[in-house]
């Protein structure tokens, strides 16, 4: 599959997602089958049994090992075909692929390409996630759209004033100038806003209590090609941090995306909403997890639409880009470059 980068790290699931029932997911075009051993271990296998190809996420746990619901072919977590119903000699083939599983930051991470290449050291973090400073709110939604279309829409906020309009945008957002900075060797791009007196949208004013206008930040790092961080400070008019960084008297969102292709045309889009005030509430925690599912699924729901339209065009379509598209043609060409085989980012740890 050319048009994906494989030796990379992508994310497959939540933490809470895999348990000791099967979970199927499909990561690069690849099916997988996830499921935690008796220990607690995560465990990722492709899901298709070697003899006539019946999912095996469709099957049952005996133990820790699979058992084909088809034919009753049995594996281990290793992927190694460990029973064959009717014989005793396992043909040396009988084996399904195994996929290196990392869990950090309450995702589940794993290696499509080659096993050799995996070093989990190079993941990048997104520390709130797991922080018991931090109340976090997440979820996931399916994309019927290539994943590329998601990292242009996260990497230009901009359509949050038209598109979130009522929920997290406002005219400050589409209004004000973005610098940019990317690092090629690492494949990070960092794209920041920063509003000062800028109207409070429904998302924060009522998470906050704040009223009246405010200074609004927006620091985005995409960490080609699965994670998207967008550090968020939102603060009354004036309140600057001190000398020493401590900033108190503002409050801080950490809005995590894993962008996960899952085939050439199909995206996990999985979201999560780390704050660190009103920690206890559970008013808040619900308002900014429905609000936030709310605005995820207006942009799915965008991106579905246009998905379609790019099919529909002629080869050799041109594009129009300007200004405030700096940083999704930064990621556009990392991407490319990671798909074509070139040196793969070295991961960055999330400041």
């Amino acid at each position: 599959m050319t048009s994906f980068a494989r030796n990379q790290w992508y994310v497959a699931a939540y933490g809470r997602e895999v348990g000791r029932d099967l979970l199927a997911r499909t990561v690069l075009g690849e099916p997988l089958v996830l499921y935690r051993t008796e220990e607690g271990e995560a465990v990722a296998l492709a899901d298709r049994c070697v003899h006539r190809r019946f999912p095996l996420s469709e099957s049952r746990l005996d133990g820790d090992r699979i058992v084909c619901g088809y034919h009753g072919f049995t594996y281990a977590p290793d992927g190694d075909c460990v029973y064959v119903p009717g014989q005793r000699r396992i043909p040396r083939t009988a084996r399904v692929a195994s996929y290196p599983v990392v869990e950090q930051d309450s995702f589940v991470w794993v290696w499509i390409g080659d096993r050799a290449l995996a070093d989990a050291t190079v993941i990048p973090r997104a520390p709130w996630l797991a922080d018991p400073g931090w109340t976090t709110v997440s979820g996931m939604e399916p994309l019927d759209a290539r994943y590329g279309l998601l990292v242009d829409n996260l990497l230009d906020l901009s359509h949050e004033t038209y598109l979130h309009g009522g929920y997290i945008g406002t005219p400050e957002v589409a209004e004000t100038p973005i610098t940019t900075e990317v690092d090629e060797e690492a494949g990070v791009v960092r794209v920041s806003r920063h509003m000062h007196g800028a109207e409070c949208p429904p998302f924060y004013s009522k998470s906050t209590g704040i009223e009246g206008r405010i200074d609004r930040f927006q620091d985005i790092e995409y960490h080609a090609p699965c994670l998207y961080l967008l550090h968020s400070r939102i603060a009354p008019v004036g309140v600057t941090p001190g000398p020493d960084g401590e900033d108190g008297r503002a409050f801080h969102v950490e809005v995590v995306y894993a962008i996960t292709p899952s085939t050439e045309n199909t995206t996990y889009d999985f979201w999560a909403v780390a704050r660190d005030f009103a920690r206890d509430d559970d008013e808040v925690s619900a308002f900014l997890r429905d609000s936030n599912r709310t605005v995820v699924l207006q942009d799915v729901e965008a991106l579905n639409v246009l998905e379609k339209v790019i099919a529909t065009e002629p080869d050799g379509y041109q594009e129009l880009s300007i200004n405030i598209d700096t940083g999704g043609l930064a990621a556009r060409r990392i991407l490319a470059r990671l798909a074509a085989g070139e040196q793969a980012p070295a991961g960055a740890v999330a400041r």
